[in-house]
């Protein structure tokens, strides 16, 4: 018998703030992108909380920024990107949810629809073994093609994509079985599909639409402990 699924969101759910705005914003403050990237990036994040912007438009504007570079290049902006402006938004409340279900013996994937390298960060910090992210294409030179590729976890992808890791697995007979008794944690309503594919749906300080789609599915809200922190450069 597998252990229950404990599936967490992380962007504005156990992170106060959406990893690739961040990001963006950490390499205009670097110097890196034209002054304009702002508002694009502000657009951007306006739409994706409103569940108006399309997976690949998300997705492909923000794997745009590491054409170029190889992951290694990357690396010493990522390092410096985490430590300053991600750590710190990963509030106390967010490591003992996570506990909370590392202690009861469930299995725990973090889900987001962030590229892998930018979220692979906070799901050592939080202490996930599972991972399932937006995969960044490479170049046969080792540099990242500005591009995505495979499904996309976003919206509908990211319950395709739970699924394809159900599978790899071995637990293909019992997925449905493993969604049924999982709980899912997110805040926002873009993971809708895999909010209703569980049996254990919770949302997370949630956005006003999926705040209204809980209340009328008497799902639960949970709010937790934040504090205000600016984003830091250094």
């Amino acid at each position: 018998m597998h252990p229950r699924l404990a599936i967490f969101d992380l962007d504005n759910t156990l992170l106060t703030g959406d990893s690739e705005v961040l990001w963006l914003d950490y390499l205009r403050a670097k110097g890196l992108l034209d002054a304009t990237m702002a508002e694009r990036n502000a657009d951007m994040d306006r739409r994706y909380h409103a569940g108006t912007v399309a997976p690949d438009a998300f997705c492909s504007f923000y794997a745009a920024l590491f054409a170029g570079r190889t992951p290694q290049q990357w690396q010493p902006l990522l390092d410096g990107w985490f430590s300053h402006v991600i750590a710190p938004r990963i509030p106390e409340s967010a490591h003992a949810l996570v506990q909370r279900h590392r202690d009861a013996g469930d299995m725990l994937v973090l889900s987001t629809a962030s590229s892998r390298i930018l979220a692979e960060p906070s799901a050592q910090a939080l202490g996930f073994d599972h991972l399932i992210a937006t995969e960044l294409a490479l170049l046969p030179d080792g540099c990242f093609a500005g591009r995505t590729e495979g499904t996309l976890n976003m919206r509908e992808g990211k319950l395709l994509r739970l699924y394809d890791w159900l599978v790899a697995r071995g637990v293909d007979a019992d997925a449905d079985a493993a969604l049924a008794s999982a709980a899912f944690y997110s805040d926002s309503i873009n993971d809708l599909p895999l909010l209703q594919a569980v049996g254990h749906p919770v949302v997370v300080d949630p956005d006003p639409r999926l705040l209204a789609e809980a209340q009328a599915r008497a799902w639960p809200v949970l709010r937790l402990a934040r504090h205000s922190l600016a984003t830091e450069t250094t």
